[in-house]
């Protein structure tokens, strides 16, 4: 598997967070050199240009940044800031790239939503290997001005889920907890904890150290696109773009639409690939744009056999803690894939839709809400093209075994210089 190229759309590379030479781990004297480490900055002063930017989370859900941060000041016990690097989306790269290639941005981000909620400890979380190595040189390199641990914990699709991140943290296992509380309100050691996804750090500190582009900061994006008949590209682009604009980009030029949002957005047809890439334009067309991760629908590439391969990675990745979860996406899994074979039940499309509308909002986290998201999106958005399968087999599913396509490699990074990396403490 090609290794994913990273290109940016950014007119200006200083002051981004691809920086200028995303193919390289950043050294803490090339991060200083760019402005980084900087004095902290007063506290209530960075929230109101964290707040003035319009910074959104990059986790997934898009909550405001400077809401998230105000909530976890106020929670009363000294706050915890974890830096969210545990990627579950098989269609994203941005996070663990970020952590391998500029872990100094990131660390400097976490100290700035430190001072910014008065924290006294500071986790990094993370399932690389590489990018654990990478932030443990990177701490050898540059006292921090507090107490920061790494949290490695195995790779699933819910582990990086807020209330997994704690509970993995306090010991746990890395599953999500039922809600409220929410790690806001009680997290860490029942702490007030910000989990905050690495690239919203890694614009906390761009923010902190140009305050004067600080909307062009916040109003742009990494996106790891792929599918189609291009190769993968991680990218840094302005919102606004087209999502029609971004499949060129990535080499399919004729798209039948696009998986939105790693897992979570859904499906879009060819017709949506003119919305911009902007959170309130694609919430309003019925999808999302989550995690940043697309994955763009070839000419012949028939939708059913996509959203069968989504919901069957989702499946296999539930948490297994709640049994309306089970069920219901192993419910739509067996759906999808009795439609994409062509032995589908006629009943097949109510079942869908009953389960698409009804099943949102019942597990402990999003995993649920993504299967039936997706099957919606389906009947929705290629009404024609699914009925079709109740009536004979199709040649593009008959030709697609299933499963492709879903993960996308990690971009070429070279190591930096060898520095001794110390032994990892703290890890539950």
């Amino acid at each position: 598997m090609t290794a994913t190229t990273i290109l940016s759309l950014m007119a200006e590379l200083s002051g981004t967070v691809l920086g200028t030479a995303p193919h390289t781990t950043e050294s803490v004297d090339d991060y200083l050199s760019t402005g980084g480490y900087q004095e902290l900055a007063h506290p209530d002063r960075l929230l109101e240009h964290i707040a003035d930017s319009g910074l959104r989370g990059r986790g997934g859900a898009g909550f405001p940044a400077a809401v998230k941060l105000r909530a976890v000041r106020d929670g009363g016990a000294p706050p915890v800031v974890v830096a969210n690097g545990e990627e579950g989306e098989p269609g994203s790269v941005k996070d663990r790239w970020l952590l391998r290639a500029r872990p100094h941005l990131v660390l400097d981000g976490l100290a700035h939503a430190a001072a910014v909620t008065g924290a006294t400890r500071g986790c990094v979380y993370l399932s690389d290997p590489v990018a654990g190595d990478a932030v443990r040189r990177a701490l050898a390199e540059h006292e921090q001005p507090l107490p920061i641990e790494i949290v490695e914990t195995p790779h699933t699709y819910v582990a990086g889920e807020e209330s997994a991140v704690v509970r993995r943290i306090n010991g746990g296992p890395a599953l999500p907890t039922a809600k409220p509380p929410r790690p806001f309100e009680r997290g860490v050691e029942d702490r007030p904890t910000l989990v905050s996804n690495v690239e919203t750090l890694a614009r906390i500190a761009l923010i902190a150290s140009r305050p004067d582009v600080r909307r062009r900061t916040a109003g742009s994006t990494l996106v790891s696109l792929s599918g189609g008949d291009g190769a993968a590209v991680l990218a840094e682009v302005p919102y606004g773009v087209t999502l029609r604009s971004l499949a060129t980009l990535q080499g399919t030029h004729e798209p039948s639409g696009a998986l939105m949002g790693g897992l979570f957005g859904g499906l879009v047809g060819a017709a949506s690939l003119d919305l911009p890439l902007e959170p309130e334009a694609l919430t309003a067309a019925r999808t999302a744009v989550g995690c940043g991760a697309i994955r763009f629908l070839g000419a012949g590439e028939c939708p059913v056999s996509v959203a069968s391969d989504a919901v069957g990675h989702l499946a296999a990745e539930s948490a297994r803690q709640c049994g309306v979860c089970v069920a219901g996406t192993g419910s739509i899994r067996d759906t999808l894939h009795a439609l994409h074979l062509g032995t589908a039940a006629p009943d097949a499309l109510a079942k869908l839709l009953r389960w698409s509308e009804g099943l949102p909002g019942r597990g402990a986290c999003g995993l649920l809400d993504a299967a039936a998201g997706n099957a919606g999106s389906l009947l929705r958005t290629f009404p024609d093209i699914t009925r079709a399968h109740l009536d004979s087999p199709c040649p593009a599913c008959a030709a697609a075994p299933g499963g492709r396509g879903l993960s996308v490699p990690l971009p070429e990074i070279a190591p930096s210089p060898a520095t001794p990396v110390p032994a990892l403490k703290g890890t539950p």
